[in-house]
């Protein structure tokens, strides 16, 4: 296993080249607990925190490492967890406004490409999908739209047209991952050791899509309730899992009330200035500190 493995590159190794004078480390966040950080190096998988430094420069929460970021990490000297001292330039970021608050909320950092995984039961819903869509390419990430569960209806076509009514594009695969049918043809999506993000409300399938592109279980998964195919949440918190056949995936928890926090009016007129605040804050928590530094004289 190498960091190259989870998405590492010449690109990333030329924004870390100052943190490297300072001793610090590469490293990846693949989980995000509320006492600590799960983080991946170069040759371990280990627990870190967020450093005082960092959490003081940090404008809102979502400045703050999430999975999928890649970090700057200063090791343990005791059997105590790494210290993250750094966030590296996001090239993608899914934000979305958080739910009953006027802030940003990071749901997973540099991925290539977003699976956006609907069901054709009771819970379809294309208002939601347009939602997703919307959330994806404000992130700067490629959106996949993935209808699974195709076993479940008689009338694919009409669904299928459905959702290209709103697709804008975006490529649709029909598949159901419980049956193991239709998966080989994503697998492309992987190509290059990218990350592929997989968002949509709970019932669709995630964890058992999760499961299929992995070749083993590690992600929970539940039966649907019957009355109403509403799903449980059996996926409760972001994780990045590397697969044997290359590339990465961040699962992420179900949503069904989503808003992209660009769309929700928050990213400014500009879009680069949006493209800013959702792809890296690093500029900004740089400034910040040359500010305070100027006004106590150092």
């Amino acid at each position: 296993m190498t960091l190259e493995n989870f998405g590492w590159s010449e690109q990333r190794q030329n924004a870390f080249t100052a943190h490297a004078a300072d001793g610090l480390v590469p490293a990846r966040v693949v989980s995000e607990h509320r006492s600590h950080l799960q983080v991946v190096t170069m040759v371990a998988e280990l627990s870190a925190e967020v450093s005082g430094r960092l959490r003081n420069d940090a404008g809102q929460r979502s400045d703050l490492p999430g999975v999928g970021d890649f970090v700057a990490l200063r090791m343990a000297l005791t059997d105590g967890p790494a210290t993250i001292e750094a966030v590296l330039p996001r090239t993608t970021a899914l934000v979305r406004k958080a739910s009953g608050e006027n802030r940003p909320q990071l749901l997973a950092a540099n991925v290539d490409v977003v699976f956006i995984v609907t069901a054709p039961d009771g819970d379809f819903n294309l208002a939601r999908i347009e939602r997703l869509l919307a959330l994806v390419r404000d992130s700067g990430a490629g959106p996949v739209l993935i209808l699974n569960k195709a076993d479940l209806t008689g009338d694919v076509s009409a669904i299928t047209e459905q959702i290209a009514s709103v697709s804008q594009g975006a490529s649709l695969h029909v598949i159901s991952a419980l049956a193991h049918a239709g998966v080989d043809q994503i697998e492309r999506y992987f190509n290059v050791n990218q990350t592929v993000g997989i968002v949509g409300s709970s019932g669709v399938g995630k964890s058992t899509l999760t499961n299929e592109l992995l070749g083993r279980d590690v992600q929970a998964t539940q039966a649907v309730r019957t009355h109403d195919s509403r799903g449980r949440h059996t996926t409760t918190h972001r994780q990045l899992f590397l697969r044997p056949g290359g590339g990465c995936i961040i699962d992420t928890p179900g949503m069904r009330g989503v808003e992209s926090w660009i769309a929700a009016g928050n990213g400014g007129d500009n879009d680069g200035e949006a493209r800013q605040l959702l792809q890296s804050s690093t500029d900004d928590r740089t400034e910040r500190k040359h500010r305070r530094r100027r006004r106590i004289g150092r």
